[in-house]
């Protein structure tokens, strides 16, 4: 596997400038391979993350619980959540009380195209398997929650 300082041909400040470099670049990687992962699916990946949440939910829930839950905030999501409806991925009503809320709930079809893409073994899951312990993983959880502060 190839380190940061052979895949940027320049030279880092200091350790903490490799650090910050490294993981732009591998943000960049996982977001690219992800891509690649769903595109036999026709989805993004912000209409994959409507859909994790939803199935995660349950039931019916508030578009607004949707856009609080996602990992990439984004204005558009209503505008992602129609591509979804039209798709026959997710289920849309409005509120019998509140005609400004708008309750979503992943279809039938939806919960079948989720678990078609988690269970093929995707470019982020192989690097996963075979470069990282389940202890390498929570210790690099650790420092990036860490970086954040």
């Amino acid at each position: 596997m190839a380190k940061i300082d052979d895949e940027i041909k320049s030279g880092f400040a200091n350790d903490q400038h490799r650090f910050v470099t490294n993981l732009v670049f591998t943000a960049k990687w996982v977001h690219n391979a992800f891509v690649e992962d769903l595109k036999p699916f026709g989805i993004s990946p912000q209409q994959y993350n409507i859909l994790r949440i939803l199935k995660s939910m349950g039931d019916w829930v508030r578009m607004s619980e949707v856009k609080d839950g996602l990992t990439e905030k984004s204005p558009n999501t209503t505008r992602l959540a129609d591509k979804l409806i039209h798709k026959g991925f997710i289920e849309r009503k409005a509120s019998d009380t509140d005609r400004r809320v708008v309750y979503v709930r992943i279809s039938k079809e939806g919960e079948a195209l989720f678990d078609e893409i988690n269970q093929k073994e995707s470019v982020i899951q192989k690097a996963l398997n075979h470069n990282l312990s389940a202890e390498d993983a929570r210790y690099v959880s650790d420092v990036l929650d860490k970086f954040r502060g």
